[in-house]
């Protein structure tokens, strides 16, 4: 008995992590507890005050007056039934409009259990957030483990790992695919431009994976053939085509979350420490994505230091050009580097997801405090649309923040799977070099993700500071 659980520890182990975490995190709800405490808006029809003196939520916003108003609006009588006379006199003297109190306010309220369970799509985010995070709690006991790969893929554990990893992703990647298909969530030009985007980002696959952007890129693919190269290109073109709408509300959540439309309403934008989420979160996405750029690459690494060695082979150069390549830390640490920067954006992402997720619920509320303030007499019916639609789509949007983290961290984790340990798994490795698909491969698409999710953004960014797209 004791022999068979030293061969068959990590599976074990990996086994009673999974079942354990599973049950813990669906008894305690931990994904509704980690978007309690954000605030949502709901703005009611009509309250309908029928005299002064009745009591009940008072309103938002009401208009300055000294005397009490009556609720009513007058001014919605057709003008053909009005005489001449009357025009006459209204021209001269204007009527005054009664701000209607019961049809104008917002209440702000705290998300629960009960509110989270009601929208659309939580089922398919409850899920993610289970699968998601068992699996890499199974990746970090295999990488602490750190079991033989010439036991074989069951006894080393690896093969529990596989499994969660592919039912996270599945999981992932087709709600993302569901969610961007969604009639009402977006816009119809929004679908065309994924898609549109989607056959970009394949043709762009194939030339990387065909080496044809080598002296660009730190990718090597010779080891693959022209199939597994399409397949791959294929991967990257429906992560570019399904990213592309999460990356837009993920840009005007910062957008609005650092106070760019220059708003007077502290409500609506973050605090210092949101913001500084959301700065941090840009910037190492975007610094991740420049990191496997060759040029790049030449300035920070030092070709003459041997990992482990020091820099003895170094030569001095008084010409500052040739200082490319002669200073700078070893290739091994550059790769470690990189490594440490996907994590961290993997991991800021979803730390950022609070913040982004309270800007796209104040975004309705901005909405309704522009209409209104647009006329003497506001017409509120599109903020009151917009208000229920941002909380219909709740889930949704959480689980498109989410899911581009979780795309990254799972390929991440995939990447640091030693090939050595699929060498029995004949089936797979006679059709593909296993060492190619689990770490170069995985490497490239979690590279992809970021670097797609740093061009969409800082486009839409773009774009937002130009005037060409705004906040309304």
């Amino acid at each position: 008995m004791f022999a068979v659980f030293e061969t068959y520890k990590n599976l074990i182990l990996e086994t009673t992590l999974s079942l354990s975490l599973t049950l813990l995190l669906t008894y305690l709800k931990i994904p509704v507890v980690f978007l309690q405490g954000l605030h949502t808006y709901i703005q009611p029809e009509n309250l309908g005050y029928n005299n002064k003196n009745q009591q009940g939520v008072r309103a938002a916003i009401r208009r300055p007056s000294t005397s009490d108003s009556s609720s009513g609006l007058d001014g919605f009588q057709s003008l053909s039934s009005k005489t001449n006379a009357e025009l006459k006199k209204r021209s001269k003297s204007k009527e005054k409009y009664e701000f209607d109190e019961s049809k104008a306010q917002i209440f702000r309220l705290k998300l629960d259990e009960a509110h989270l369970q009601s929208r659309v799509y939580f089922n398919d985010y409850f899920d993610s957030f289970v699968y998601s995070f068992v699996a890499f709690s199974c990746l970090l006991l295999y990488m602490y483990l750190d079991g033989n790969g010439d036991s074989g893929i069951f006894a080393n554990g690896v093969s529990v790992v596989l499994i969660l990893g592919f039912v996270s992703f599945c999981k992932v990647f087709t709600s993302l695919v569901k969610l961007s298909l969604e009639k009402s969530a977006s816009k119809k030009s929004e679908k065309q431009l994924s898609l549109v985007f989607g056959i970009l980002g394949f043709f762009v696959g194939l030339f990387i994976c065909s080496g044809i952007v080598n002296k660009f890129l730190d990718f090597d693919f010779g080891s693959l053939d022209g199939f597994a190269k399409i397949v791959v290109a294929v991967l990257m073109g429906c992560v570019t085509c399904f990213l592309y709408m999460p990356a837009g509300k993920s840009a005007r959540s910062f957008w609005l979350g650092t106070n760019q439309i220059r708003c007077n309403l502290p409500m609506i934008f973050c605090g210092w420490f949101g913001r500084m989420i959301l700065y941090t979160n840009y910037l190492l996405i975007v610094s991740t994505a420049l990191l496997w750029f060759n040029p790049l690459t030449d300035i920070l690494v030092n070709n003459n230091i041997i990992d482990g060695k020091g820099a003895k082979g170094v030569r001095i150069h008084r010409d500052a050009e040739n200082l490319v390549g002669n200073v700078g830390m070893s290739r091994g640490d550059f790769t470690k580097l990189k490594l440490w920067c996907l994590l961290l954006s993997g991991v800021i992402q979803i730390v950022a997801l609070r913040p982004n997720l309270q800007m796209y619920l104040n975004e309705a509320m901005l909405s309704w405090y522009q209409r209104l303030h647009a006329s003497k007499v506001p017409d509120l019916d599109f903020s009151r649309a917009k208000v229920f639609l941002h909380n219909h789509y709740l889930s949704l949007v959480v689980l498109q923040f989410f899911a581009p983290a979780i795309l990254l961290l799972l390929f991440l984790g995939l990447s640091q799977i030693d090939g050595n340990s699929f060498r029995n798994f004949k089936s797979v490795c006679g059709l593909l070099p296993c060492s190619s698909i689990f770490k170069e491969v995985a490497l490239l698409m979690a590279w992809w993700v970021v670097f797609v999710w740093a061009v969409y953004t800082s486009a839409i960014l773009i774009l937002y500071r130009r005037g060409i797209l705004y906040i309304s």
